[in-house]
Parts: structure tokens; sequence; C-alpha cells
């Protein structure tokens, strides 16, 4: 059976076994088969081959479902073989319910990257389940390829600034596409907007009432221009103000929100921060399929506006005073918020390589982070990724679903004492990425795009040429707080301490609560911490925690007032 359509991306569905084929194909057909082209064959072989003729024509396909049980053979390695030919689309297992014995293998096929998440086959008609796995898998490849609605079209060059603004809509969920002025296309669409040598990048905002076209605009000049923000008074207070729209961010914002404190978040850049870069976050409780750290950070980010947060975006925080019992936090628009309280979350920001050659080629070819907006691009391209934490794990499973080739480079000997298990073991399993022990980036360069690196032994100290089409870069992070000094305390790397680890400064009548800052009031959570654990579940747990602390502040705050009254 198969209801093919010549434009609309392909789901396929593989079975040996007539009961699991009918059913699922059936529901598929029904529930999606307007929108796609639905496959569903029998023959592992046969599908694999339908599978190259559909890349020889170029046919997308978003989805394989492939069933597995004890009368249905063959599904787990169809999965795995059909990896290589649409490494883009993603794969499930369809299991039937009570065969709870073939647990192990399916888990371990999906440890292995070899399936994306199983599925329960439908018994019924209406399986909403087993449609939710469906739908959240199509979700998470629409996501992932583009297409559709323009909310933002940027033409410019290919530069350090085109990409920071493609990739800053990106990570704030708006759809957004670049167009090359030198292309025809790009030069099309300036005539269009009856521009005739403009500052390049132009920025068209489609969403506005009418249409917005802004020539190289800065971050403030876009967030301003789009409408979703309102100025701040200087007469307004909040009770909290939290800087930073990471995870430890946006759950201290849903926590104090959600129990009737005003909360205004400031945030410099895009909704979560490090971890919204994050292709898919295997390790987070509640998430059986994983989840991308773009959308649970937009999620969250929506039950905090939702709530009644209130959010300032590209406004980066300055600096941090006392005004009596407020909190003063300077922007980098001039102006400042007040609040009773501030949680800082303002995480980490990733290292340099400090290579000049390769500094002058971000955005063309050399990138910090950006694994997620800039995967479908390597499509039959070489790519290396350099890092051995879970950040460089995941951009490099990421990017080995479309480039031909993903190359890690790791300067220790093991990714044992940096990387998850489940992170190492897809590394492995996956035929298209190469690992290198002991190796360091120390030059490159390419005519206008990067083209080469050199590549140190740290052992030998020889050096060698590799040709490569992009470089990510995901080597460890820094803080950035020297605009904090000196009102909090820090440690020698930068960090913010709290408090036992306070050295002997904090509150001059008591003794500093659990993750308060030397200034009274002022609470650091998630990666800015001294002594943080690097993980986005326990950032969130301490922004959800600090509000607890904050109360606590606050009631002692409105006793000490009333007192002197």
């Amino acid at each position: 059976m198969s209801v093919q359509r010549e434009t609309a991306p392909t789901i396929v569905v593989v079975s040996s076994d007539a009961r699991t084929r009918s059913t699922v194909g059936d529901e598929v057909t029904k529930r999606y088969g307007a929108d796609y082209g639905v496959l569903v064959l029998e023959d592992p072989e046969d599908a694999l081959e339908r599978l190259r003729q559909l890349r020889e024509e170029r046919r997308t396909v978003a989805l394989v479902l492939a069933g597995h049980s004890a009368t249905d053979a063959g599904g787990l390695g169809f999965l795995a073989a059909s990896r290589a030919l649409h490494p883009a689309a993603k794969r499930a297992v369809v299991v039937t319910w009570g065969e709870f014995g073939l647990a192990p293998e399916v888990f371990a096929a999906v440890g292995r990257g070899e399936a994306d998440f199983s599925l329960i086959r439908p018994e019924n008609e209406r399986d909403e389940e087993f449609h939710r796995g469906v739908t959240e898998a199509l979700e998470d490849w629409h996501g992932a390829n583009g297409g559709g609605y323009e909310a933002v079209q940027i033409v410019g060059e290919a530069s350090a600034r085109s990409f920071e603004l493609r990739d800053t809509f990106g990570r704030n969920h708006i759809p957004v596409t670049f167009r090359d002025a030198s292309s025809e296309e790009g030069r099309a669409r300036l005539r269009d907007l009856g521009l005739d040598d403009p500052a390049l990048p132009v920025v068209v905002l489609r969403f506005t009432p009418e249409h917005t076209v802004l020539e190289d605009p800065s971050d403030l000049e876009i967030a301003d221009a789009s409408g979703i923000m309102e100025p701040l008074s200087p007469e307004e207070r909040f009770d909290v103000t939290v800087i930073g729209a990471g995870p430890a961010g946006l759950a201290a914002a849903v926590y104090a929100a959600s129990e009737g404190l005003s909360t205004l978040v400031i945030e410099g850049q895009a909704v979560g921060g490090q971890a919204g870069t994050s292709s898919l976050i295997r390790n987070y409780p509640g998430f059986q399929r994983g989840v991308s750290g773009h959308k649970l950070s937009f999620s969250t980010f929506h039950q905090a506006w939702s709530l009644g947060a209130r959010f300032h975006f590209m406004r980066h925080a300055t600096g941090l005073s006392v005004d009596g019992d407020d909190r003063l936090v300077e922007l980098s628009d001039g102006g400042a918020a007040r609040s009773r309280s501030v949680v800082l979350a303002t995480g980490v920001t990733y290292r340099r390589l400090g290579v000049d050659e390769l500094e002058a080629l971000i955005g063309r070819g050399v990138y910090y982070g950006a694994a997620v907006s800039e995967a479908p691009a390597m499509a039959d391209r070489s790519c290396v990724v350099v890092g051995g934490g879970n950040s460089a794990g995941q951009a490099a499973v990421h990017l080995g679903r479309y480039a031909d080739q993903v190359t890690v480079l790791v300067r220790g000997d093991t990714l044992a004492t940096s990387m998850s298990d489940y992170l190492i073991r897809e590394i492995d399993a996956a035929p298209n990425i190469d690992v290198r022990f002991g190796a360091e980036v120390v030059g490159g360069g390419g005519p206008g795009w990067l083209d080469h690196l050199v590549v140190r032994d740290r052992s030998t100290g020889q050096e060698s040429r590799v040709a490569t089409d992009a470089l990510f870069v995901l080597i460890g992070s820094y803080p950035g707080t020297d605009w904090l000094a000196p009102a909090l305390a820090r440690d020698e790397w930068g960090f913010v301490c709290t408090g036992q680890d306070l050295p002997g400064s904090g509150p001059p009548d008591r003794a500093p609560l659990p993750l308060e800052t030397s200034m009274p009031g002022v609470f650091a959570v998630g990666d800015v911490r001294r002594g943080s654990v690097k993980r986005v579940a326990s950032a969130v747990g301490e922004g959800a925690i600090a509000v607890q602390f904050l109360h606590g502040y606050l009631d002692r705050l409105r006793r000490t007032s009333s007192g002197a009254a």
C-alpha cells in the first residue's frame, strides 16, 4: 500500500508482520496522508532499495517506522541501514504490547543511535499515544529542517553578523531564511524591497503589521521593532529580576511568577542559553524519547510568560548595585531594572580557540556551538567538532545525521571522564563519526570560507593539514562575570560564590542563605555559580529552589521594614 505525492515529504512504514503493517499503515495514512506521502512496505531489503531510489530522486524522507517483534524480524537492522540513506529522517521501532523480553535489544538500538525512539503498535483506532509520538517526531524533523512560513528574511553576505542573526532568530523559535545578497535570488529580493545599495545585512520582519525593513540593525533595534516588549519605566519596581533565560533562569521565572511575585527576566540573546543549542537531551527526566534543548527551553519560556513573567530581550546586564532595599540592574541600553531581589542565571560562554585566522572565518565555516542551526547545510560535506563534553557529543551525533563525515578532536585520551555514556555509545556506533584523541587545532583557513585545519598531535608535536568544510567549537566555557566586580564575590575563575562558599563576606547580621551571593537578596543559580553541576536538570532544580529562599529573604525584608516603620 502506498500514497505518494510528488513534492511532499515521505513517511515509510516497514514490517513483515501483516497485522503491524496493516494497522500502522492505516493509522499513518488516515492521520498524515494529506500532508505526507506514505509508503507501506513488507520486505526490509525492498524497503532499503526504495529508500535508495528516493535519495536518487532527491525526495525527502521525514520518518521511518519499522516493526520489531517475535514474528517481525529485520526491523532493527533496516533502521540502522536506513540512516546512511536518509540521515535527517526520524527513525522509530514499532513494538508489540506485552513482548517485554525484546525491550533490552530495542533500548540498545536506541542507545547506539540506530533508532531515535520506540512506539507501541496501535491496538485500536485513534490511538492517541501512538500519534503523539509520531507528531512529536515530525515536529522535531520539521524544526530541524526548516521550511514553511518566513517570519524573518535576512539578505546579506556570508559573515559573522549574518550567522549571528540567523542563529539568534532560530534559537528564539522565530522562523528565518537567509538569502545571499550576491545571488540572483538575493538581488531580486533587494529589488523587491526597493533597495539599491543597502547596508548589509538587511532584516525584514514579516510578522509586524506592516513589514519592517532594517539595514544592518543592532540587536536592540530588532528587539524594539518587533513590538513584543514594552520599555521599562524608571518608576517600575519588581519583586525579582531574573538575569538570563537559560534553564535555571526560566525555572526561577516559572516558580516566581506562579507564586505571585512580579517577575522580570532580562535576556541578552536567546532563550535557552547553551542548553538551547543542544540537538537532543536524552537524560532529562520525563522525556523517554529525549527532548531538544530548543524545545524544552521554548516551552518553559511560554510557561513563564503565560504565568505573568515579563521578558526584556536583547539587553545585557552591565552592572549591579544597592539602592536601599532595592537592587538595581544596569542595562546595556542605558536603562535599569529595579527590584527587591535578583536571581543571577547568566550561565557560561563557549571558550574561543584563540587562532586568529579561524576567528576571521566565524560564520564562514567556523562556528561556536550552532550545530543545530547549521547541520542541514552539512549535507554531503565533512565537518570537525572540537570538544570532549556532552555539548560536543550531542553536536557530533546531530551533525552525523547530515554530514558525510564528522571528525571529533579531543585534547585528552578518553571521553569517559567528560561525556555521558549514552553519547559515547552513539558516537561509537555511528559509521561516519571518527574520534581523534590527543589532538588540538592550531591553525587553518581558506579563500573566504574554511577549507582546512591544522591539527597538532599533543604527544608528538607533529602537525597535519585536515581538509574540512566546517568547524564546530565546543571546548569548555567561562562565566563572563567581570561586569559583577566588585559587587559580588567570585572565585579565581570568575564563578559567583554563594552560601557556604562565600569567602567570609555576606549579610552582616545573619548567615547567607543557600544560593545567596555576597550581596543580600541576590541569588546565583545554574552554571554561573561556583560548584554547580553542569546538567540541565540540576540548573532547573536550582532555579526552582532559589525562589523558596528568595521568599524567605523577602519575608525578612518586609518584617524589617515594618519594624522600622
